[in-house]
């Protein structure tokens, strides 16, 4: 346990480092006084049709001079989301409400309202922050009735072909009040919310108080929006309201309604349903081990001479001698166990962290940034348990094992990311990775992954490999020939629907999550969902293989690799028909972009649960092996 606990505390160390400290809601609050000041930040725009985030200002917003332009230092997580923040002019102080005030007036030449017109017509949402809170559009759920929170606000509409400019915004702040004494009061922000309206410049009167310019309508009703035209010079007013509103919101609880769901009773049903389907396997598998199983080892194990002989001559003892033999491929299948380890070790310690709260969407990048620096440190188990394997495969050359385990899904996400890379720079997205945070990764990627993969590969494969129960003979058993409901193609297509049934609802909301900008946090669900996919697709690699070894066919290496595997098809199926069904992407790029990022998760899913099935099958079949007889 010794190695283990080291290596969990170098993991916390490295979270620590890039993630600057684990977020727990409720730790260190931020407090203020009456009138103290405010500032807004904006962050990258998004939109779900292009997905392509740019820098706020790539537009022409209102936006203090040059040279006091500040960008905020974000975390590995936070480039690789495309995140940019930047502070702004919305600026006003704490419980000093803004009526209408003027931010500033831009003359726009053609080529910017272009941009502003094809932006509008993308439909880029805007995000900004106020001591570290997004802004939320409110809606209210038809359903329910509750209040609900929509991450950032639009940047315009299109109406009848044209294109209206969001260019006054309607602040709230929601606060709560805390009375440290008779005359000491503080006060903490718990909500911020944004109402987005078009109004045009001739709706609107200015007059000058001081250094600020204020605003108000100059007619009654609904004023005319602000219209972009397309190719022609446009003149925009960009103005905003502020008011503040008391709230019995703690502070620890103001990420709540952000994270907020509506459909949680799907969660619970999608639960049940997984629930149902593991419980569906497990009595297979109570019916194979406790009847059939039991049955065949006592009738193997008999030795009564008036006993039929022929019974002897079908069944899975037959090939005993064979069914431990090397496969094919082996330091590919070694490679591939490893990277599955690596995958799973990663995402069990990930999953659990962000259960319990560790990993709060508060702190942006914290995620993603952990799961990268995790995964650099998990190299050393898979190493470690990838040469034990390769040692009981009989494998000489543990070098190039070591090399392939370490460079085989990397170099897959390294591969696509850095083609895509390619045509996101083109299009001048903040999406982009800059060029040393490559270097970054790769360091990474060669400084610590790679040695550590060597080095659990060094200490594993001096290890004693896997005894085995019977030995192999030197001559290979012939293989009858197989029924038709057991072809490769057939068995991985059955065994991999009860796996994905186990997983497609959450799996819905987490591709909304990534893809249409919605916040996600139910980690529990999540990590039940896991631990329900790790049994179930144990479970079914255990059973076809018994089913295989019952028509005396050996070859199970591989076979239960790619049948527990095989829930990645049904996903990667599911992504394509979320991408028709669910999302508005019409471009090349964004296509480009949504099924290379989807290559990427689907191949670390099929390591994954490939790797789960192999070793649950593995020590299934040497446990019933040992439990017979051998002449």
């Amino acid at each position: 346990m010794a190695p283990y606990m080291f290596l969990l505390c170098l993991c916390l160390l490295g979270m620590c480092s890039f993630c600057r400290g684990f977020y727990i809601p409720g730790v260190a609050p931020s407090e203020f006084q009456e009138g103290s000041a405010l500032d807004i930040k904006a962050m990258s725009m998004t939109s779900i049709k292009t997905q392509l985030p740019y820098d706020y200002y790539i537009l022409p917003f209102c936006s203090p001079s040059e040279d006091t332009i500040r960008y905020k230092t974000l975390n590995l997580g936070e480039v690789l989301r495309g995140d940019r923040i930047v502070n702004t002019l919305y600026n006003f102080s704490m419980l000093n409400e803004v009526s209408c005030q003027v931010l500033c007036e831009k003359s726009l030449t053609s080529k910017q309202s272009n941009a502003f017109y094809e932006r509008i017509s993308d439909e880029y949402t805007l995000h900004m922050l106020l001591d570290n809170l997004p802004a939320a559009s409110v809606f209210k759920n038809l359903k329910t009735g509750d209040l609900q929170y929509e991450d950032g606000f639009k940047l315009g509409y299109i109406s009848s072909n044209k294109a209206y400019i969001n260019n006054h915004l309607y602040i709230t702040v929601l606060y709560h009040r805390l009375q440290r004494s008779m005359i000491e009061v503080s006060y903490r922000i718990v909500g911020f919310e944004v109402e987005p309206q078009s109004i045009a410049m001739d709706a609107m009167t200015t007059t000058a108080e001081g250094n600020k310019v204020l605003c108000a309508l100059s007619s009654k009703g609904e004023p005319s929006p602000m219209e972009i035209k397309k190719d022609s010079q446009n003149s925009v007013r960009f103005t905003f309201s502020v008011q503040f509103k008391a709230s019995d919101v703690a502070w620890a609880s103001r990420w709540d309604t952000y994270l907020r769901m509506s459909d949680v009773q799907i969660h619970w049903f999608a639960i049940c349903n997984s629930v149902a389907i593991v419980l569906f396997l497990t009595g297979i598998l109570a019916l194979i081990i406790i009847r059939t199983l039991r049955r065949d080892i006592a009738r193997y194990n008999m030795r009564d001479e008036e006993m039929d002989e022929t019974l002897e001559e079908t069944g899975w003892k037959l090939v005993h001698g064979d069914v431990f033999r090397p496969p094919q491929y082996p330091t590919l299948l070694v490679g591939c166990l490893g990277s599955g380890i690596q995958l799973f070790c990663m995402l069990l310690i990930i999953l659990a962290f962000a259960m319990f709260g560790m990993l709060s969407p508060a702190s942006r990048g914290a995620l993603l940034t952990a799961s990268i620096v995790l995964f650099m440190f998990m190299g050393l188990i898979s190493g470690y348990h990838a040469a034990r394997m390769f040692r009981t495969l009989k494998g000489n050359e543990w070098k190039m094992a070591a090399t392939l385990t370490a460079v085989l899904y990397p170099s897959v996400i390294f591969g696509i990311g850095f083609l895509l890379n390619f045509f996101i720079w083109g299009k001048h997205s903040s999406g982009a990775v800059p060029f040393t945070t490559m270097i970054a990764l790769l360091f990474l990627w060669f400084g610590i992954s790679f040695p550590l993969v060597f080095i659990g590969f060094y200490f594993g494969y001096r290890k004693q490999p896997y005894e085995h129960p019977v030995r192999t003979n030197q001559i290979p058993r012939q293989i009858p020939d197989q029924p038709w409901y057991l072809s490769p193609f057939l068995s991985s297509t059955v065994a991999g629907i009860l796996p994905f049934g186990a997983i497609f609802v959450e799996l819905f909301f987490i591709l909304s999550a990534i893809w249409e900008n919605q916040f996600y946090y139910l980690f529990g669900f999540l990590y039940l969902v896991f631990v329900i996919l790790i049994i179930a697709c144990a479970e079914v690699a255990i059973a076809m293989t018994y089913f295989q070894l019952c028509a005396e066919n050996y070859h199970w290496w591989w076979r239960s690799y790619f049948i527990s595997g095989s829930p990645s098809y049904y996903v990667f199926a599911y992504a394509i028909i979320y991408y028709f069904t669910k999302l508005e992407i019409e471009d090349f790029i964004p296509t480009l972009l949504y099924f290379g990022y989807t290559t990427v998760m689907v191949t670390g899913f099929w390591l994954l649960t490939g790797t789960i099935g192999f070793y649950a099958t593995y020590f299934f079949i040497r446990r019933i092996y040992a439990a017979v007889k051998q002449d």
